[in-house]
């Protein structure tokens, strides 16, 4: 009984590539067609091949074999991937940076085969750098002044564009409340943290930029409230807290703090309210379904 003959497929990666690029600008060539028809047909015949019946034993010592024979390493092996937690991809807040070759452009003659054009790739070769840097970070513009010696007149020059007019602009504002109310950060670690890197942030200016910041989101607070009155289910719980000042009514003769914090759930969303002050649990809830809808 004779096995019949299989044809010998050489399948070269390179010209496979080429043949690819080639298709993006004109239909394939006859020869290209056969080429990859070849191709595809060593792929197809590998897929279904017979499962090897051969004893481990066997199979192992064959690739001891093959190892040995591999001395040389492979100059031209393509590097294998990386093997890091996060790709690329991950990276979404990310200043991305897109660099143009130095020495070629999209349809340049092939320095290599002086035959082919190269053509720009759908997927670039990407780094990821990471560097270390204060949470709030400080420019310092130094605006020449130019003064006339006979009038006095001062000339200055102008601010870069996009520099505004207040010290700190709603970014600071933004990172300062989310490492305090984020990330539990609190303002005089944040002051030691910025000071050590030559930026001084006191705590108190701190609190400032926040308050300041917070009166331009109570709109998106209340209405958090009063969605959050119309969950379905509405759970609670309690903390105490510590809070260094709390004004107080003269005739408030409670000296509890607490955090309060309910979470109220309905079809699709969930929302997560938090209060501190002298009110517990119960009376903060009470006040919220308040707000719900009579029916």
């Amino acid at each position: 009984m004779t096995k019949s003959a299989r044809r010998r497929i050489d399948v070269n990666l390179d010209e496979l590539d080429r043949v690819l690029d080639d298709a993006r600008q004109a239909p394939l060539s006859e020869s290209d067609y056969e080429k990859v028809k070849d191709a595809l047909q060593a792929m197809a015949a590998m897929l279904v091949r017979p499962r090897n019946t051969e004893k481990t034993s066997a199979v192992l010592k064959e690739a001891k074999e093959s190892d040995k024979a591999a001395t040389q390493p492979d100059t031209n092996a393509v590097p294998p991937a990386g093997h890091g937690r996060n790709g690329a991809e991950a990276f979404r807040g990310a200043r991305k940076i897109e660099i143009a070759h130095q020495n070629r452009k999209h349809g340049d003659r092939c320095p290599e085969c002086g035959e082919g054009n190269v053509y720009s790739q759908k997927e670039p070769k990407v780094l990821v750098r990471i560097i270390g840097q204060a949470p709030l970070a400080a420019t310092v513009y130094a605006l020449e002044r130019l003064r006339c010696g006979a009038c006095g007149q001062v000339f200055t020059a102008q601010e870069p564009e996009g520099v505004g007019p207040e010290k700190y602009d709603e970014t600071a504002a933004a990172m300062i409340a989310q490492l305090k109310y984020g990330s539990g950060i609190s303002f005089y670690r944040l002051e030691q943290l910025e000071g050590q890197l030559g930026i001084p942030l006191p705590a108190a200016t701190q609190w400032e930029i926040v308050e300041e910041a917070a009166e331009l989101l109570k709109p998106a607070r209340d209405e958090l409230i009063r969605q959050a009155a119309e969950g379905e289910v509405v759970h609670n719980d309690d903390t105490s807290m510590r809070v260094l000042r709390l004004a107080r009514e003269p005739s408030d003769e409670r000296t509890g703090v607490f955090t309060s914090g309910i979470v109220s759930t309905a079809a699709g969303w969930k929302i997560a309210l938090y209060f501190t002050g002298r009110q517990h649990a119960g009376e903060n809830m009470a006040g919220i379904l308040q707000r719900r809808v009579s029916d």
